[in-house]
């Protein structure tokens, strides 16, 4: 493993391990209604499907509150209620059997009613995410940094950790989301510093997928490349099946993701000789849709300066030529194929992989 990864302790989300050097989870939030529960539970299966590890659903209604038990009957992922403003819900929730709440400290309200939502979740053996974000951080910390600094992110934070440690409650997972790339690194990099408790990842209203995307790799990505960070959610003005697929893509890239094919690509560039970005498109879909589970890197190259140096550094790789290519396999040229050829031969070698 190229990555040393920060000591955290281990808290258990339904079955999922979040933290203690398990591996790092994908998560996402459902945008369907969550009193529909049919539509919700659809919308679940598909993430979960994608390769999400954990679902959050939104309970802002008493309704929503009401459909949960309905819900974490029916899911086949760990479920998260996610809770702001009314900490009745959080109760109705863990009754129900949640795997995880998520608080919100910057509108939870009283002490008291979040004492009760510890006191509930402990007897019950349900973690709780202290989700702090830039756009909801409590007044007086606002007065106090003018701004949601990274500083006023930590101390939100640690404020309500030390409530829950007044109370002898340690299933914590934290959380400090921040809209600026920037600040939301410096946050996390306060509370890997000063904690041990797991840390969940995410850049708050990143935006759509083009820079929603650009956002939360970078955010995300540079935690994880210093080895901070045991789940994460990339959030996205998009469908929720994005988050999940960019989120396994970030992890795949720094090679710590689950086992999958790793394509690698020429870019543009006036040496291309062949129909080269049309065979990549060609070859992604392909690997997605047959979903292989299998670790290798596949480097689809297009000329004779880079091309046949990155093909035999890969596990497989094809090296384009005037109508033709060399495939290489672990570093050797094992045969020549036609251009028209390529995609075919290829998804044939990865299947025999």
């Amino acid at each position: 493993m190229r990555i040393k990864r920060r000591e955290s302790r281990a808290v258990k989300v339904g079955d999922v391990v979040v933290g203690g050097g398990a591996p790092i989870s994908v998560q996402s939030m459902t945008t369907t209604k969550t009193h529909d529960v049919k539509s919700c539970l659809s919308e679940i299966g598909r993430l979960a499907s994608a390769g999400a590890d954990i679902v959050r659903v939104a309970v802002p209604r008493p309704e929503d509150a009401e459909a949960l038990e309905e819900i974490v009957a029916g899911s086949s992922v760990p479920i998260v209620a996610d809770i702001h403003f009314n900490h009745q819900y959080a109760l109705r929730a863990i009754e129900v059997g949640v795997a995880k709440v998520r608080l919100n400290p910057g509108n939870i309200g009283k002490e008291e009613w979040e004492q009760e939502v510890l006191l509930a979740a402990k007897e019950s053996g349900i973690p709780v995410r202290i989700g702090v974000n830039s756009g909801s951080l409590e007044q007086d910390l606002l007065d106090k940094y003018g701004y949601p600094k990274p500083e006023a992110l930590f101390e939100s934070a640690m404020r309500h950790v030390e409530i829950c440690q007044k109370h002898e409650f340690e299933d914590l997972i934290i959380s400090v989301k921040h809209s600026d790339v920037y600040f939301m690194i410096q946050a996390y990099r306060l509370l890997a510093e000063r904690t041990d408790y797991p840390l969940h990842l995410g850049v708050t209203e990143s935006g759509s997928i083009s820079t929603g995307t650009v956002k939360s790799s970078i955010g995300i990505g540079a935690l994880l490349a210093d080895g901070i960070g045991d789940t994460i959610r990339v959030s996205l003005a998009a469908d929720s099946l994005h988050e999940v697929e960019t989120g396994h893509q970030i992890l795949k890239s720094l090679g710590i993701g689950r086992p999958g094919v790793n394509i690698i690509a020429c870019p543009t560039c006036g040496r291309l000789t062949g129909n080269l970005f049309a065979i990549v498109e060609e070859v992604e879909k392909a690997v997605k849709k047959r979903n292989f589970d299998k670790d290798l890197t596949v480097a689809l190259m297009g000329c004779a300066v880079n091309g046949p140096g990155e093909a035999a550094g890969a596990d497989l790789g094809i090296s384009l030529g005037r109508g033709r290519a060399h495939l290489f396999k672990n570093g050797e040229i094992v045969r020549t194929v036609n251009e028209s050829e390529i995609v075919s031969v290829l998804l044939e070698e990865i299947e025999l992989w």
